[in-house]
């Protein structure tokens, strides 16, 4: 039970990071930047790369958000005495340059590693935002939830050593907990789809 809760703890950031990306994405700030990052390019087969959903605004908010809420939840684990639950501070000392470091770390992490998901999609002929039928529908709803944890447990294992083991469970609960708030999000009106 201890370590589902210093999972929590660790990745609270990118969660909250990926709510406020959302909300950032569907703004009218920095409009210019909502462009697709593979610019509307195709690939030898003809098909996008990414698709439209994956724009630079996107990443540039995934980035920020988890920079600055970062930076903020190392000073609330300092505050709280919550640096023995957050697998980051187990080695390092938590300092505002460190939480700068992870906070860059992990929005790159949750951001790149979505980007390989598109891309199969998109050669699959799978429209961005949507899903398929059969097998391959549940498979890409996992997927489509696990894609971004994949990224930010790697970034975990770079400051904290886990086995292949541990880092599976770490994304398995937190795609469960990314389907659970999507659920919430679609909701309230702030997805378009549920999965």
């Amino acid at each position: 039970m201890k370590y589902i809760l210093m999972m929590y703890v660790t990745l609270l950031p990118p969660i909250i990071a990926g709510i406020i990306n959302m909300i950032w994405c569907k703004s009218s700030i920095l409009k210019k930047l909502q462009v697709p990052i593979d610019g509307n390019k195709n690939f030898f087969d003809g098909k996008r790369i990414f698709g439209d959903n994956k724009t630079w605004k996107g990443m540039l908010g995934y980035i920020l958000f988890n920079i600055i809420i970062a930076v903020i939840w190392g000073i609330i684990c300092n505050q709280a005495n919550l640096n023995d639950y957050n697998f980051f501070y187990i080695q390092y000392n938590n300092t505002v340059y460190y939480n700068l470091l992870i906070g860059l770390l992990l929005g790159l992490g949750y951001s790149l590693f979505e980007l390989p998901n598109s891309f199969i999609k998109r050669r699959m002929g799978i429209e961005p935002g949507k899903t398929t039928h059969g097998f391959k529908k549940y498979f890409f709803i996992f997927l489509d939830q696990a894609d971004s944890i994949f990224g930010c447990c790697l970034v975990v294992c770079i400051f904290y050593k886990m086995t292949l083991g541990f880092y599976l469970v770490y994304v398995m609960l937190g795609a469960l907990t990314h389907i659970i708030f999507n659920i919430l999000l679609y909701l309230m009106k702030l997805r378009k789809n549920m999965f």
